[in-house]
């Protein structure tokens, strides 16, 4: 077995140009909202193959959810 300490790895994004705060500049949105489309494609797109309704718009637009669930969340949060 190999001694190697578990390094998780934490995705940091940041989103600069901004009018949502003073700075211009936001880290926590983006990175949560990162992390939130990453949990929501883990969950929509098995869901959208196993269900077969991928041909659908229904299908469509479940597979496009991980994406304004990225918006929604970045948008939400000003820093």
């Amino acid at each position: 077995m190999c001694d190697v300490p578990f390094l998780p790895i934490f995705p940091i994004c940041f989103q600069c140009g901004t009018d949502q705060n003073p700075c211009r500049c936001k880290v926590v949105g983006p990175t949560l909202g990162f992390i939130c489309t990453v949990v929501a494609a883990v969950i929509c797109y098995p869901a959208s193959i196993f269900c077969g309704c991928c041909l659908t718009q229904t299908g469509k637009d479940v597979l496009g959810y991980p994406v304004k669930v990225n918006g929604a969340v970045s948008d939400a949060i000003p820093i």
